[in-house]
């Protein structure tokens, strides 16, 4: 009989395959380069050659049922791996598996290894928000001139223009950019309880934590916070809430092209649609829709993190661990989304003729066609000069 699919494989996550970067693989991966880094930096601050034993520890050869088992067991997935990394250590010498993990406490590999892959999934995020936010820079200069009819509350307001529109969404696109940008991604070290007693006594000496973790930081090519943050998660809230606002910014634009691609209003039509079990007609705006969807699934996610930042102790029962895999939801909702984004903005075009009918049904507004105009061109041209000042080697 066969057994069961484990893992998580995305039936239910139709975006889930632009995501790989969160993976369990990917995870995995992390936490042995956390662990492989911590041996070179260990390296580093006793002027020993430990290139040898870092090179043993290999992801690919762990017996990933144990690993299952082990965090199972120990509620953490760190302490099987640790000792599977250790007899992969030492069979290329006696004694090399207790330089691995020396010192060091869970929270730090597997804090470690989440800021990994967050910075790994953001910036491909941010890859694919630049290639939406340059289709929508071409889209806005095009429809610059495109007159339409403003909605507020439900209903028409003003006369407006198309070209306005799309650079509210490029705006949001930039926004999403700056903030990946602005995002800081730390290291996490400070062992058992975050003092770094055990790395000043493994050294011989104090002030060893600190240079550690400097070195761990300069391995991993993450940023050396200068402290131990085990349970201040202010680090993990703000990689957290950029996840979030990448998320929910593309699924305001989701929504909104949702909107005007329905069949009443049909203002714009997507490159790529999907069709209905149940009426073949249909042509569904999958990529408006799904957009939406994850802006939908975010909040609940962010607020998962921030009140598993209400924690207490040195390490807290419970709180820590709820907060792993509603990160990585947020980030793997971050990166799923640019990824969409990026091909829906691509695709999108603008039926002028149903502009111009919807329009035509509040013909009795007030209309001033060349201050709407002029006020457009400068919209555009505001929203087309951030978003380049963010991308100037990107968008080039």
């Amino acid at each position: 009989m066969r057994r069961p699919m484990a893992d998580d494989w995305g039936l239910l996550e139709p975006l889930g395959a632009a995501a790989s970067a969160t993976s369990d693989d990917a995870v995995l991966a992390a936490l042995v380069e956390v662990e492989r880094g911590l041996v070179r930096a260990w390296g580093d601050v006793l002027g020993d050659n430990l290139s040898a034993v870092a090179a043993a520890l290999d992801a690919g050869a762990l017996d990933r049922e144990a690993l299952l088992a082990g965090a199972r067991s120990g509620g953490v997935p760190v302490i099987a791996l640790v000792e599977q990394l250790r007899a992969q250590a030492e069979a290329i010498g006696e004694g090399a598996g207790d330089r691995v993990h020396a010192g060091a406490t869970s929270q730090d590999i597997l804090d470690s290894a989440l800021v990994l892959v967050a910075r790994a999934a953001l910036a491909e995020a941010r890859g694919h928000l630049v290639i939406a936010g340059a289709a929508l820079v071409a889209l806005a200069a095009q429809e610059r001139d495109t007159g339409s009819i403003a909605r507020t509350l439900g209903q028409h307001a003003e006369p407006t223009t198309i070209g306005v529109s799309v650079a509210g969404w490029l705006d949001g696109v930039s926004s999403a950019i700056e903030a990946v940008d602005g995002t800081v991604f730390p290291v996490q070290l400070g062992g058992a309880v975050g003092t770094g007693a055990a790395f000043d006594r493994i050294a011989g000496r104090a002030g060893a934590a600190a240079e550690l973790r400097a070195a761990l930081a300069a391995e991993l090519g993450l940023a050396d916070p200068g402290r131990a943050w085990h349970t201040e998660r202010s680090p993990i809230l703000r990689i957290a809430g950029t996840a979030a606002l990448v998320a929910t910014t593309l699924g305001r634009i989701g929504r909104e092209v949702a909107f005007l691609a329905r069949t009443e209003i049909g203002e714009v039509a997507l490159a790529s649609t999907g069709g209905s079990s149940a009426m073949p007609h249909k042509r569904n705006p999958v990529d408006a829709v799904l957009l939406t969807a994850n802006g939908l699934r975010a909040p609940g996610l962010i607020a998962t993190v921030h009140a598993a930042s209400v924690s207490q102790d040195a390490r807290p029962p419970g709180e820590w661990h709820a907060e792993w895999q509603a990160l990585r939801g947020l980030v793997r909702l971050a990166l799923e989304s640019a990824a969409a984004a990026a091909g829906l903005a691509g695709g999108l075009t603008i039926d002028r003729d149903a502009v111009a009918r919807n329009a035509a049904m509040s013909a009795h507004l007030e209309n001033h066609p060349a201050p709407t105009l002029a006020a457009s061109a400068r919209i555009v041209a505001a929203a087309t000069e951030r978003f380049r000042s963010l991308t100037p080697k990107d968008a080039s």
